[in-house]
């Protein structure tokens, strides 16, 4: 999606975004003219959003937070490839 549709689906204004993006806590795939956003970056969005208004986090604890999140969703796909390896019939 574009940046305006980002913006719009996040409900971020753009000041707030090019932050975001300057801190890596979002990081769009680079076009030669523009930038691309996902489904999963109006996600971590909408968590930063939270994190910061409802639940008042710093942007050190954001920092943490953000990564721990990142971690998670590396060992769970580690985790679900190790599921299909091992039902996997073996290979002779």
């Amino acid at each position: 999606m574009t940046k305006q549709q980002f913006l719009t689906n996040a409900g971020v204004e753009v000041q707030t975004l090019e932050f975001w993006i300057e801190q890596q806590w979002l990081i769009p795939e680079q076009t030669a003219t523009d930038m691309n956003f996902s489904d999963t970056d109006v996600a971590r969005a909408h968590l930063i959003r939270d994190l910061k208004g409802d639940l008042g986090v710093n942007d050190e604890g954001i920092d943490v937070i953000l990564h721990l999140v990142d971690q998670l969703h590396g060992l769970r796909r580690a985790f679900e490839q190790l599921q299909d390896d091992l039902q996997r019939p073996p290979s002779r």
